[in-house]
């Protein structure tokens, strides 16, 4: 017969169970980590397309709201006009084609619902850094930004769209 310590034990063991899984899924560290290793490992799969974004819904899969609408309605004015929208390549990897067999992911909590992403790999023989700025929208985490270096530079994918960022 359970006694009333054991009782207790497990009604708080289930509770703190309960608060980690709750923070873990909308601001946690690990569903962080789970979103981007999502993203990348599909990356390293032979054969594979890596992460389509060509559509709505597929884009606000990944990013958030404001950002994902902006990228919706360039691909299709691009469609319309049957030219190459403003992205021209993959965000993720910053390239149109690759070769990636493995990839690291490093994660920074920088605040309630936001968090910072940094992704090596090398991608055909060059190595590759990409920083993604994450947030929690409805309980899911969203892309908020993505930096990568070019010419030596940083640039984002909301500079590339003209999107302003908050100071």
């Amino acid at each position: 017969m359970p006694t009333r310590r054991l009782l207790l034990l497990g009604a708080a063991s289930v509770a703190v169970a309960g608060r980690a899984k709750a923070e873990d899924a909308g601001g946690g560290t690990g569903a962080v980590f789970a979103f981007v290793n999502a993203i990348y490992s599909a990356y390293t799969k032979p054969g594979s397309d890596g992460v389509l974004i060509d559509s709505g819904p597929k884009l606000r899969r990944y990013f958030e709201p404001q950002l994902a609408e902006v990228m919706n309605k360039d691909q299709q004015d691009a469609a319309r006009h049957h030219d190459v929208g403003t992205l021209d390549g993959d965000p993720f990897i910053d390239a149109q084609d690759w070769k990636i067999d493995r990839f690291d992911v490093a994660i920074k909590d920088t605040g309630p619902g936001k968090a910072t992403a940094t992704v090596t790999f090398t991608n055909l023989g060059d190595a590759r850094t990409i920083v993604l700025d994450l947030i929690t929208v409805k309980n899911a985490w969203r892309i908020y930004d993505i930096t990568w270096m070019r010419d030596g530079k940083p640039a984002t994918l909301r500079g590339l769209f003209k999107l302003k960022s908050p100071a």
